[in-house]
């Protein structure tokens, strides 16, 4: 039983992606109304080494042994990574079991920090996020905590920026009613300009929301907000890559991914090169025996674990 590595998921950015998820479940410093895991059970800033570090990279090591063809190794999960203060030495063990490049996916809040920054020096990859650029619509999508303010954030993106030797690409999530109005757009488009980051994402609401009114936008809004942004600028496409046979027990992986993110069937016969009716036949068996549930969003079916209330009880 893995109890802090999952997957590799199907990114569509990262490829396949092994997770390493550091903190426990639902601590963030934002609750962010698209999160695709639910709302936030702790919200802090307050970092500290919530695990123990051996623990992690003996798991680690040993997944690596059974798994292969693992395009990125990601900090990310149920949780913000930096709050956890042990992620630069973890970073720094794992490039010392490994050469797969690492990924940090963060929601950036903690990057004015100067041991936030220190700490994710030699990671290859850093992905924040920017949703906003005026304190209203930050608070409306990503209900920080409440010593957050944005303009705070969006220097700490500038200032990690220009100390990170490695790629920074800066996820956008677009919803409508929200963030897509031609006054903020044009403040994110300064902000970009003033990060310089070395790509810009654009994305929607693809899995279920934490909040069902988080709508998505349509992909012609998607593509004229990328051409406002600029040729830097690209929208995320549903991810397509060859199946890749694995040997494990597909069923726990299954339930420990499903833990941290939603799937769709497709997803799941992607990660584990099996059929999608082999898939559906699994599926089936877990929703039978309540592990997971299913929850439609626009014409998908995604499955999530559905004893979450378990594992929030553990911490």
């Amino acid at each position: 039983m893995m109890n802090y590595i999952y997957g590799p998921v199907p990114s569509r950015r990262l490829g396949f992606s092994l997770g390493i998820d550091i903190v426990p479940y639902k601590t963030c410093t934002l609750d962010c109304i698209y999160c695709q895991i639910g709302r936030t059970t702790c919200k802090s800033i307050r970092r500290k080494s919530y695990i123990s570090k051996d623990d992690v990279l003996r798991e680690i090591e040993g997944t690596l042994h059974s798994i292969h063809n693992i395009d990125f190794i990601t900090f990310s999960g149920s949780g913000e990574p930096t709050l956890n203060s042990d992620i630069g030495i973890l970073i720094k063990g794992v490039k010392e079991i490994t050469t797969i490049p690492i990924a940090v996916l963060t929601n950036g809040t903690l990057l004015f920090m100067e041991d936030v920054q220190k700490d994710l020096m030699e990671a290859n990859i850093v992905l924040p996020s920017l949703d906003a650029a005026s304190q209203e619509i930050f608070k409306r999508i990503n209900r920080p905590h409440h010593s957050l303010n944005v303009d705070s954030f969006i220097n700490g993106l500038k200032s990690f920026r220009e100390l990170f030797s490695g790629q920074v690409w800066l996820e956008i999530m677009l919803i409508k009613g929200f963030n897509d109005t031609s006054e903020e757009l044009s403040r994110i488009k300064n902000a970009i300009s003033e990060i310089r980051p070395d790509r810009v994402h654009l994305n929607t609401v693809i899995r279920p929301p934490s909040e069902m009114y988080a709508e998505p936008l349509s992909i012609e809004e998607m593509t004229g907000i990328k051409e406002f942004f600029g040729k830097e600028c690209e929208v995320i496409g549903e991810f397509h890559a060859k199946a890749r046979k694995r040997t494990e027990d597909i069923r726990l992986y299954t339930l420990e991914t499903t833990k941290r993110r939603p799937l769709t069937t497709i997803d799941i016969a992607n990660i584990f090169g099996i059929s999608e009716g082999n898939t559906i036949m699994m599926i089936e068996r877990l929703k039978t025996e309540g592990v997971v549930t299913e929850r439609r969003h626009g014409t998908k079916k995604y499955y999530i674990f559905s004893k979450i209330k378990d594992r929030i009880a553990d911490h």
